[in-house]
């Protein structure tokens, strides 16, 4: 199921159209003069993926992203130059579930070495709450009762949780040694040494939040239900998995009384959305108002240069709106 905002399939397929036949000419023979020294070329759907690519491929690869900093992903729209320039690549790397449009043309490149990461690990059911204690949320879609089929799908995040992200990683790693067998040694290397660094970060997420005065965080993008499920948190999003669907009057009434019963502190929201939704109903609640990043890209906004430094911030915010102890 796709929960997001979906582009216009015939306006896709003709800039693929387009794109492809444009750049067909060159892309063959670009693929075929590739020589042994050249970097291995790699488009990188968003950051998560530019990330992997980047620490995984060190200095064998050339990454391309398709979303540039500051745009919002989840609505990306490609120019019929960024269609066709995937044939080019020599591996692409994206999540399908989180922008219809690069799903789409990904589909039409036909790149041998195309890796989608939600195959990667797997995926669960997530709808505007989850609660990470009695793990409710991992009820997939099909067995998600009528009242919540708007809002339930199988959620997209998994970069959120460094042990799935770490699965993640690791697929990537097998990926990048099988379309360039000639550095695979060293793909092999930096791949366990991003694991380690995620897995040290999982361990500085489960000590830092195993003792705090609640349980419950807010925020205005349902995007951090692994997390949440991860450390035993509860997360209640006002909108669903969408960032830009719009909280229904029986929500906001919901997240008013959750955020009484269990005191939440604080309201969060996010670098590259809007924060209008959030600190409105932080003022009628008389809580704070925070970042919680879902790393959906970095700008010169973010609380760190890289996926490490910005979740090290997200686990000091949540640290302090969840009074750690």
């Amino acid at each position: 199921m796709n929960v997001r905002r979906l582009i216009p399939t015939a306006a896709v397929a003709g800039a693929v159209t387009l794109g492809l036949t444009a750049l067909s000419a060159c892309s063959s023979s670009d693929a075929a003069d590739r020589k042994s020294g050249d970097k291995l070329s790699v488009v990188a759907s968003f950051y998560p993926m530019q990330f992997l690519a980047e620490e995984i491929g060190g200095s064998h690869v050339s990454v391309t992203t398709l979303t540039k900093p500051g745009v919002e992903p989840h609505d990306l729209e490609l120019s019929p130059q960024q269609i066709g320039g995937l044939s080019d690549a020599d591996h692409i790397l994206f999540l399908k579930g989180i922008q219809p449009a690069v799903d789409d043309a990904v589909a039409q490149a036909g790149v041998k070495n195309t890796v989608d990461a939600a195959t990667l690990t797997t995926l669960e059911s997530h709808g505007s709450e989850v609660d990470g204690h009695d793990h409710g949320a991992e009820e997939h879609e099909e067995h998600a009762g009528e009242e919540h089929a708007e809002e339930a799908g199988l959620d997209p995040h998994i970069w959120l949780d460094p042990v799935k992200y770490a699965e993640v990683a690791q697929g990537v790693g097998r990926s990048l040694e099988k379309a360039d067998p000639d550095n695979a040694a060293d793909y092999r290397k930096n791949t366990q040494t991003l694991v380690a660094e995620l897995n040290k970060l999982d361990k500085t997420f489960e000590d830092g939040l195993k003792n705090t005065a609640t349980k419950t965080f807010i925020t205005t993008h349902s995007a951090f239900g692994y997390l949440a499920e991860r450390y035993g948190l509860t997360q209640e999003g006002i909108a669903g998995l969408d960032p830009e669907t719009e909280p229904s009057p029986a929500r906001i009434d919901e997240i008013h009384a959750v955020a009484e019963k269990n005191k939440a502190t604080t309201v969060f929201f996010e670098t590259l959305a809007s924060d209008k939704t959030a600190k409105t109903l932080a003022k009628d609640l008389g809580l704070k108002t925070g970042v919680l990043d879902p790393l959906e890209g970095i700008t010169d906004k973010s609380a760190g240069a890289d996926y490490i430094e910005v979740m090290q911030s997200n686990l000091a915010a949540l640290q302090k709106a969840l009074g750690a102890k």
